[in-house]
């Protein structure tokens, strides 16, 4: 599934040292705006203890992670979307993401630069999402003169698009984002095809200092993001990102024991990686057998010959039917045999919608 989300915020709030952490790819990161020009692109392991479990189970020969996309973006100012700082290149960048991760920074440090001279999480989101905003209306803008013309000669789809771009124009001009308004099925399937900014799920990463990743809720700018992300009920991330790129090096009891040490029972990266992977729908099943156990990344609602598609198009194309055991069954039952046995293995066949933890095998015919 070639998805990825993007990661934004003003310069200076540690969208790099984040991207640098969930990675380790080194995106260069310094001290001062526009520092990461060209988007950076690293590809990140999917946490999920499952696999891990289903591993023990089977003792294949090798087990294989699903994977996640991030894109690091270049910091965006006000007056990007008149192009200010680099911005109409900034927000092409944008535009080329499935989902968007907001950096915000939650902490005060006289050593680190903020754009306008002060820490306010409100503010630097209400920055980005203004500049998100007239970039559409600018859009929508244009698109309604050229749809316009073709629906008053009665054009059908053009009508309907016509309709969807007055409703979309008006919450904009509100400084509301374009996922802020209802549509119905069919016509969100024509905004999709808009590719419009503020179209795209969000969630937002409060940025924390080292010494409140503990009792982040203490923290009055993270109480602020939250009270904002609320209102348009969107997630929001605590994270560290100075400790999560220590995190990163680690592997093991060592990283456990680190965490442990300051008192958090999860990385918020693997936290984030989990949250955008679920703002884009996506779900996870698993194959299992001596050779291989691997997660497989799949849309929510994809039915079974699609996903077997995810494997390899021919078993898609000759798919005959799929031998379903949830995860949670075959754990509770020691083996795939004991599973069948127990009659917890099904054989689902064209219209089988896939469930997020199934374990399956695909029969095919090419």
């Amino acid at each position: 599934m070639a998805l990825t989300a993007g990661i934004v915020g003003l310069p200076n709030v540690g969208k790099s040292t984040l991207f640098n952490a969930i990675t380790q790819a080194g995106a260069e990161s310094a001290n001062y705006p526009f520092c990461t020009i060209d988007p950076n692109v690293g590809i990140v392991e999917v946490p999920d203890h499952r696999l891990q479990k289903l591993t023990e189970l089977v003792q294949p020969k090798k087990t294989v992670p699903t994977a996640f996309e991030f894109t690091d973006i270049a910091g965006i100012v006000k007056g990007a979307s008149k192009g200010e700082g680099l911005g109409n290149k900034f927000l092409s960048h944008i535009r080329q993401v499935d989902a968007i991760c907001q950096v915000v920074r939650c902490f005060a440090d006289d050593n680190i630069t903020h754009v306008s001279g002060t820490v306010n999480p409100i503010d630097d989101i209400e920055v980005i999402n203004l500049e998100l905003i007239l970039a559409d209306l600018e859009s929508v803008d244009k698109r309604i003169d050229r749809v316009g013309k073709m629906a008053k000669q009665k054009d059908k789809d053009a009508v309907a698009e016509h309709e969807i771009l007055v409703t979309l124009k008006a919450a904009l001009e509100e400084e509301k984002p374009a996922r802020s308004v209802e549509f119905t099925a069919e016509q969100l399937k024509i905004v999709k095809g808009m590719h419009l900014l503020t179209a795209k799920p969000t969630l937002y990463v409060a940025n924390v200092s080292e010494d409140e990743v503990a009792n982040a809720d203490d923290n009055e700018y993270v109480q602020q993001v939250r009270e904002y992300a609320a209102k348009e009920n969107a997630e929001v991330i605590v994270i560290c990102a100075k400790i999560e790129e220590e995190i990163a090096e680690l592997e093991g009891e060592e990283k456990e024991m680190f965490l442990s040490e300051l008192g958090i029972e999860e990385s918020g990266l693997d936290q984030l990686i989990r949250a955008s992977y679920n703002l884009l729908g996506l779900a996870t099943y698993f194959t299992a057998g001596v050779q291989e156990v691997r997660a497989w990344t799949f849309r929510k609602g994809m039915k079974a010959p699609q996903c077997a598609g995810v494997i390899h198009t021919d078993f898609e194309r000759g798919f005959i039917r799929a031998e379903v055991v949830s995860y949670t069954d075959l754990l509770e039952a020691g083996s795939h045999g004991a599973a069948k046995e127990a009659g917890k293995v099904r054989l689902e066949g064209k219209e089988y919608i896939v469930n997020d933890g199934d374990v399956i095998h695909f029969r095919f015919n090419v």
